[in-house]
């Protein structure tokens, strides 16, 4: 087979694209009455990250947007995924919109058009209001219901200019790495507690779909998951235990509900006694199965599994409950 043949081509009108976080480039984190995120408070937290680095300046994309923009467009970019910051929209999580904070997205929206670039829009790139987590976060159903404002209230501002709509990145990373392992912001070791709120990011999702559809009927909206292959190292029953245990807290315990109108039984049955599951409601996963236009994945590496160390119940991948202080390669 010659080499014409086996070149692979994107079909016309791909999008080449680049994503960032608020958090991760904005700085300016008390500029035009934003309010403190979960982040600002674990990166003030001595020992929560190295060097005591925070994203207080970053990058400055909040007042370097413009030239930030033209860098994108000498790329040759024809899509930019960025979120929103939530405290910067809405100080403290709840009330109106602080229209000093969300006139730089209208800035920054209206600068990609003008360079031809698609503005592609995530909602929840992990930076929670310190006042809602201070109320219980993402463990605590009310969240979910104050991401849904947050929605319409940035639906109702740029609705008219962006192409598409993501509600959470990466909740697996909201959920585990925040609330059981403690390795990301709000630093929680509780395992109970990352299953309640593996449920309400869900529900926050879909009650945010809603939210953006009742705003803009015609609205194109997604979820983006990081989502990997799992693979057992042998054919060890209980290597591949193991494996299936992950590829249910991995990938099925969010890809299930979306897609499927339900929680995986395994999973549900693997955490009986972490928890009951009665944050399930009765109509939550209807809200949660709302249909989607795209699935975002982020994709980095297959997940390899065996060994005595993952044959325990691989849920101390997430926790400190089994008192394991070896990291997992997830």
């Amino acid at each position: 087979m010659g080499v014409d043949a086996e070149r692979l081509a994107f079909p016309p009108g791909f999008w080449w694209g680049a994503a960032t976080a608020a958090y991760q480039i904005e700085g300016a984190v008390a500029a035009d009455g934003r309010t403190p995120s979960i982040w600002d408070t674990f990166c003030a937290t001595p020992g929560k990250v190295t060097g005591g680095e925070s994203g207080a300046v970053a990058a400055d994309h909040y007042r370097r947007y413009v030239p930030d923009v033209a860098l994108m467009a000498e790329l040759g970019l024809s899509a930019y995924r960025f979120s929103v910051s939530w405290p910067r929209i809405q100080p403290g999580g709840t009330g109106r919109e602080n229209r000093a904070g969300s006139a730089f997205y209208d800035r920054l929206t209206d600068t990609l058009l003008a360079q031809g670039i698609r503005p592609v829009l995530t909602l929840y790139h992990w930076d929670l209001p310190q006042e809602l987590e201070d109320r219980g976060g993402w463990a605590h159903r009310d969240t979910a219901y104050r991401f849904a404002d947050y929605a319409a209230l940035v639906a109702a501002r740029l609705g008219d200019r962006i192409e598409l709509w993501s509600t959470l990145n990466e909740p697996w990373c909201s959920a585990f790495l925040g609330y059981a392992s403690g390795e990301h912001a709000p630093g929680r070791t509780n395992p109970a507690d990352s299953l309640a709120a593996v449920h309400h990011l869900l529900l926050a999702h879909g009650s945010g779909v809603r939210a953006i559809r009742a705003a803009l009927p015609a609205a194109r909206t997604s979820i983006v998951l990081n989502l990997g292959a799992t693979r057992s190292v042998s054919t060890d029953p209980a290597d591949r235990d193991a494996t299936r245990r992950v590829d249910g807290l991995m990938n099925r315990v969010f890809l299930d509900p979306l897609l499927r109108g339900r929680y995986p039984a395994d999973v549900l049955a693997d955490t009986a006694g972490i928890t009951d599951w009665s944050f399930v409601h009765d109509g939550d996963l209807a809200v949660i199965g709302t249909p989607i236009d795209a699935l975002g994945v982020n994709y980095y590496a297959p997940l390899r599994w065996g060994g005595a160390w993952t044959r325990t119940v691989c849920w101390s991948c997430w926790s400190r409950s089994t008192g394991r202080t070896d990291r997992s390669p997830c």
